[in-house]
């Protein structure tokens, strides 16, 4: 797994030093072309459709060349934008904790509904065919248990639930038989449907979208443990960008509710089965308070 994240991060940084010259920010701060990075940790062509008539719908409301880049590695994504190859990212509430512990980005704006942001949750699950069904259980048997977090930088798939095991008295790196991470969301979930790992965490989001790609029934799965929401991810701009600039890319997702009702609803519904409708709002550096908390009272965490 080490080699293939190394491998990643080597070919994303081939792939930023070819956008160096169309990526690079002039006195102006205005680049070339706009490049917005997005973290995409399964590789479901459904989602990559969408964010093409997005980038189409952004190109055409900023009137400039915008390009959409996807990458698995949370923290090739934050490299890009501390070195200005990337202008614009959607980053995971803990990624821009992490991030804006070393840099300063501009939070644009956050998906909302009611002038409420949008939130999600984590989740710790075991095998449907499991005997595990309480996390009392979990607690009673963590040495003969294996368990999985997603990705270091993952909120729902890492901190929430790194810092809720902290709360009961599980120490992850101690207490279980076998601690790791799987690499992504629908890894960590299809090991738990094959049995190759007893109890693991995701988001209640990659249900909904592994459902949707038929790679996961309903009942595969059993919930023993469910968080308090999260912040869904901002959408931020890097603070060298044109500030003039930023307010028009701010302004073409909040108009994305009204401009292109059916684009973003079509989006929304690939995470959520929820009904309610949702618009892109202002996005608030506070939002993500709690998180910061949470990370700063997990003197074992290593996140970056």
């Amino acid at each position: 797994m080490n080699k293939i994240l190394k491998l990643v991060a080597f070919l994303l940084v081939l792939l930023f030093a070819a956008c160096k010259n169309k990526s690079s920010l002039e006195n102006n701060g205005i680049p070339q072309t706009l490049i917005i990075g997005n973290i995409q940790t399964e590789n479901f062509q459904e989602i990559k459709n969408i964010r093409e008539k997005i980038r189409e719908y952004l190109q055409k409301k900023l009137g400039m060349p915008v390009e959409m880049i996807s990458s698995t590695d949370y923290n090739g994504i934050i490299e890009g934008l501390k070195s200005n190859k990337l202008h614009v990212a959607n980053l995971p509430p803990f990624a821009y904790v992490i991030a804006t512990r070393n840099m300063k980005l501009i939070p644009m704006v956050t998906l909302g509904s009611n002038g409420k942001p949008s939130t999600y949750h984590s989740v710790i699950m075991v095998n449907a065919k499991s005997n595990i069904y309480t996390m009392d259980d979990v607690k009673k048997n963590a040495k003969k248990l294996s368990f999985c977090f997603v990705e270091p930088a993952s909120a729902s798939g890492h901190l929430v639930p790194r810092g809720y095991l902290n709360t009961i008295g599980i120490n992850p790196e101690t207490d279980f038989k076998q601690t790791i991470f799987a690499g992504n969301h629908a890894a960590s979930v299809l090991s738990i449907k094959a049995g190759k790992i007893d109890v693991g965490c995701t988001t209640e989001v990659a249900f909904n979208i592994m459902i949707r790609a038929k790679m996961l029934e309903p009942n595969d799965i059993r919930v023993i443990w469910r968080s308090e929401p999260i912040v869904n991810d901002p959408i931020v701009a890097v603070d060298g960008l044109n500030k003039d600039l930023v307010k028009r890319i701010q302004k073409a997702y909040l108009d994305m509710s009204k401009d292109e009702p059916v684009l973003l609803n079509t989006y929304v519904r690939l995470f959520t089965k929820d009904t309610a409708k949702r618009s892109y709002m202002i996005a608030q550096d506070s939002m993500y308070n709690s998180l910061r908390k949470i990370a700063s009272g997990i003197k074992s965490l290593k996140a970056n």
